[in-house]
């Protein structure tokens, strides 16, 4: 155990593995070894086979937990479950310990968040409820329960709860963050439209001052985009584009855009469709980054690494996708389709489609009026690309930076693609994805259709993972309009993709 755990503090994922193994080979009963040989497993991109050992490991701790009534470790393996995005499984150990020990708050807590995100609206809101009874004066959970009301159409109680959380002078600016950004969302779906934007702007001028905004490097992604823009010639993005590559490395279907293009309904629509597996926003194309950067030993810009990278480099990059993809799904692709849907991968088209030249690409397109204001409501999580989007005026402008991009790339890129409108895929459905199916080479299948149904209850990465599990609606199009006086200030940034994407003013 300490000979793996020296290894894991290396980053010695292979090594700790080992260790790993023979401590639990040593021990098979001990939940401890096996939390930690599942955790590296997951850490060395084998997540089906991690998960396995988590799952054994939260077991033991649950029968550990019975005589003890101590669920301390039984909720933090709820979280390791969570963070490699297994909430089944999570739910499956924590509504066992929450019966356990019913008077535990970060139990409730725990189940309302994983409820929430398999779409089970009535069950996290009954969960809330119960963790704010414990915990009635706790802002955090008013506004977690203000969120559920809100996702099961409670919008008048949950605007009520906001505000009342915002008259607390001694919110910390987080939860005033918070609580702003969704008291905005609400105000929206009842609406107020006239009250939105003060919200969005008072939660925008804290955002600086959160920690996570401040460990974020704000200039990585636009200064990266400007080299790319110059590097990605086309030589370089034709250099293997005749290459006939081997059967058992196929190159995926990409699928891209902007965030909150519907690049999620339009995974959910593809993924209802049985010869199509979608693996959703996964880190297999930053892997292959890295690995290239490896294989370069760190030397050079990417572009400059794919110039000095032989077709023996491509293959081998080619099969480590391969090897990263399998290890995270097993079985699970079979011989299906492969629809790869990491929607910021927009950023490493040159790299794709230098490595996949052959690959199909789907790119989404939305208004861009209706793509920022939903990109400025929405709570994501800070990254180098989603810290761009927390004031308004810098909404615009990395949109603007991205589509740029885009239209750079496009005309050099050797991957065969097709622009898909969100607006097309809500007001012409059949008409419209059976252009992208045709596109597949795939049969039209009337299944897609109910996709719906089959997001509903499972867990899906982006934040838009409740609307995808209803029926289309289109109160989503031309949303912007509602708020005209406020693109005064951006349309400016945003008029040359309205203008070249075809949308009218």
């Amino acid at each position: 155990m300490q000979l793996g755990q020296a290894a894991v503090q290396q980053k010695n994922f292979d090594e700790a593995v080992a260790w790993f193994t023979k401590a639990a080979e040593d021990s098979p009963k001990d939940p401890q070894t096996k939390a930690c040989l599942g955790q590296s497993l997951c850490w060395l991109g084998k997540r089906e086979e991690g998960l396995a050992h988590l799952h054994q490991s939260g077991q033991l701790i649950l029968k550990k937990s019975r005589k003890s009534r101590d669920i301390g470790l039984a909720l933090d393996m709820v979280d390791q479950l969570q963070y490699w995005n297994d909430f089944p499984g999570a739910l499956e150990i924590c509504k066992q310990a929450v019966q356990i020990n019913p008077g535990q708050l970060r139990g409730y807590q725990l189940l309302a968040l994983t409820y929430s995100r398999l779409n089970q609206k009535k069950s996290a809101l009954a969960a809330g409820r119960q963790a704010l009874k414990l915990a009635p004066n706790s802002a955090v959970l008013s506004i977690l329960l203000a969120t559920l009301e809100a996702a099961d159409g409670l919008s008048q109680e949950a605007r009520q709860r906001l505000e009342k959380v915002l008259q607390n002078p001694l919110l910390t600016a987080e939860e005033r963050f918070r609580a702003n950004k969704e008291l905005a969302r609400i105000l929206d779906k009842l609406g107020e439209y006239d009250r939105v934007f003060a919200n969005l702007h008072a939660a925008a001028e804290i955002a600086p001052r959160l920690p996570e905004v401040k460990r974020q490097d704000a200039g990585l992604v636009p200064k990266m985009l400007e080299h790319y823009k110059t590097e990605f010639d086309r030589e370089l993005l034709g250099r293997w584009a005749n290459t006939d590559f081997p059967a058992d490395q196929p190159a995926p279907v990409f699928l891209l855009g902007f965030m909150r293009t519907g690049t999620t309904l339009t995974q959910e629509v593809l993924a209802a469709h049985p010869e199509i597996f979608v693996a959703d926003e996964t880190d297999l194309i930053v892997s292959v980054a890295k690995e290239l950067n490896r294989l370069s030993n760190g030397q050079g810009s990417l572009a400059e690494q794919l110039r000095k990278l032989d077709l023996a480099g491509v293959l081998h990059l080619r099969a480590f996708y391969w090897h990263r993809a399998r290890a995270l799904y097993g079985d699970k692709t079979g011989t299906r389709l492969l629809l790869d849907k990491t929607t910021m991968n927009t950023i490493d088209l040159g790299l794709i489609n230098c490595i996949f030249p052959d690959a199909k690409l789907v790119f989404l397109l939305r208004d861009p009026r209706d793509v920022c204001l939903s990109c400025f409501m929405q709570t994501m999580l800070p990254t180098p690309s989603t810290v761009q989007l927390l004031s308004w005026e810098s909404t615009a402008r990395f949109y603007a930076q991205v589509m740029d991009w885009w239209l750079t790339i496009r005309s050099k890129l050797t991957m065969s693609f097709i622009e898909f409108r969100y607006e097309d895929a809500v007001f012409n459905f059949e008409p419209a994805f059976r252009k992208v199916f045709d596109f597949l080479d795939l049969d039209w299948n009337p299944a897609v259709a109910e996709f719906h149904k089959k997001a509903a209850g499972k867990y899906i990465a982006s934040p838009s993972f409740s609307q995808v599990a209803q029926p289309l609606y289109s109160s989503s199009v031309g949303r912007w309009r509602h708020y005209r006086a406020e693109y005064a200030a951006i349309l400016p940034e945003l008029q040359t993709y309205i203008d070249e994407f075809g949308y009218e003013n």
